[in-house]
């Protein structure tokens, strides 16, 4: 209990997310979710992360919080939305699943706000998107290509125009 401006308080702790970086928030997110996250040294680098019952693992030799964010993601959504085994990728239930997993993580780290954020803020190439998106080149991407594959060669979001090939954002004006 603590005395502000001669009334009786309680503080509270409180989680600061705008202070925290993206991979620090996703690592919230997956705690607030019910899931583990632990940093593991696989014996491959071609394992950047791994999701196995509510236990996150991410690849403890990746050295950016970029890819470490876009690794994080994914495995999130896929606590998030997948249901059993899916690392045999010749099932096709396991591949839907596999997508599944990488779209959540498109919306959660990029979206289409995301894309005009990036605008708004002066970006010119993708190296800037990725950078003020705290993702890494590849995910944003990925991303890019999936929206353009779901969308076509534009969308229009509030008053914007987002193309998709060539990447660019217009604002619509009334």
């Amino acid at each position: 209990m603590s005395v502000l401006m001669d009334r009786p308080c309680t503080i509270l702790p409180c989680r600061r997310t705008a202070q925290m970086n993206l991979t620090e928030q996703l690592r919230q997110q997956a705690a607030d979710n019910g899931a583990e996250v632990i940093d593991w040294k696989f014996e491959s680098d071609k394992i950047k992360g791994l999701y196995c019952d509510g236990v996150i693992a991410v690849n403890s030799q990746i050295e950016t919080n970029a890819e470490k964010a876009s690794i994080l993601a994914e495995e999130l959504g896929h606590h998030l939305t997948a249901v059993g085994d899916i690392l045999d990728q010749e099932k096709t239930l396991s591949r839907k699943q596999e997508l599944k997993g990488r779209i959540w993580a498109y919306d959660r780290l990029i979206g289409l706000t995301g894309i005009i954020k990036a605008y708004k803020a002066g970006c010119r190439n993708r190296y800037e998107m990725a950078d003020i998106l705290q993702v890494d080149e590849e995910t944003l991407q990925q991303a890019i290509d999936y929206y353009h594959a779901k969308y076509g060669l534009c969308v229009i979001v509030d008053t914007y125009i987002i193309y998709f090939e060539p990447l660019g954002v217009f604002r619509l004006h009334n």
